[in-house]
């Protein structure tokens, strides 16, 4: 799989969407392309998660005849010049990107720890024991970046079972775990996400 995300300052939020949806109508039946995730933070920022099977899928759909004129119509949405961050180094945790998500989470930082990291996201006794305490997380899907940074997508139930997830007391071996997989932490938080899917 490959993952690209897209994030900036964006005041036309009704506009952005209207084009985010014509481009997932268009692309549902694009081979290669797998679907996204989309939503706006509280303080203006447009974040896009989009799935491709392949780099290759991505470059291809990128060198599509109307992918250049698409983006540089959701460039001029932006309010500066936005980041985009991609790499084929993912990993898919339960359910991965979940489009039954009432509230989704995007976290981007550091690698601690990338032996740590990955094996929280894919050993399948913690992933297992994950879902076991905290039911309200259906999945999530994190790409690292050649840099040592790093992208992950959680999807949550509901924002009301997240934030009451988030007051339990994690396991002590768990919580060292985390703070040595993960440094620099910054949190996008989509209260209204929503979805794009291949049909």
């Amino acid at each position: 799989m490959f993952i690209q995300m897209v994030q900036g300052a964006c005041s036309q939020e009704d506009d952005m969407r209207m084009l985010v949806d014509e481009w997932c109508e268009r692309m549902g039946d694009v081979p290669g392309w797998l679907g996204g995730t989309y939503g706006f933070t509280d303080d203006g920022h447009f974040v896009g998660v989009v799935r491709y099977e392949s780099a290759t899928a991505c470059k291809e759909t990128c060198a599509a005849s109307d992918a250049g004129a698409w983006w540089a119509a959701a460039e001029e949405m932006f309010d500066r010049p936005p980041e985009i961050h991609q790499s084929e180094d993912v990993m898919i945790m339960l359910d991965g990107g979940s489009d039954a998500a009432g509230f989704v989470q995007v976290m981007r930082g550091k690698v601690g720890n990338s032996d740590t990291l990955r094996r929280i996201m894919t050993d399948q006794d913690m992933t297992s024991m994950l879902h076991q305490a905290r039911p309200d997380i259906l999945g999530a899907t994190m790409l690292i970046e050649d840099d040592g940074t790093f992208t992950e997508t959680i999807s949550f139930t509901d924002e009301d079972s997240a934030r009451k997830g988030e007051t339990m007391e994690m396991p002590a071996e768990v919580a060292a775990d985390l703070q040595e997989a993960m440094a620099e932490v910054d949190y996008y938080d989509l209260h209204k996400p929503w979805f794009g899917r291949h049909h």
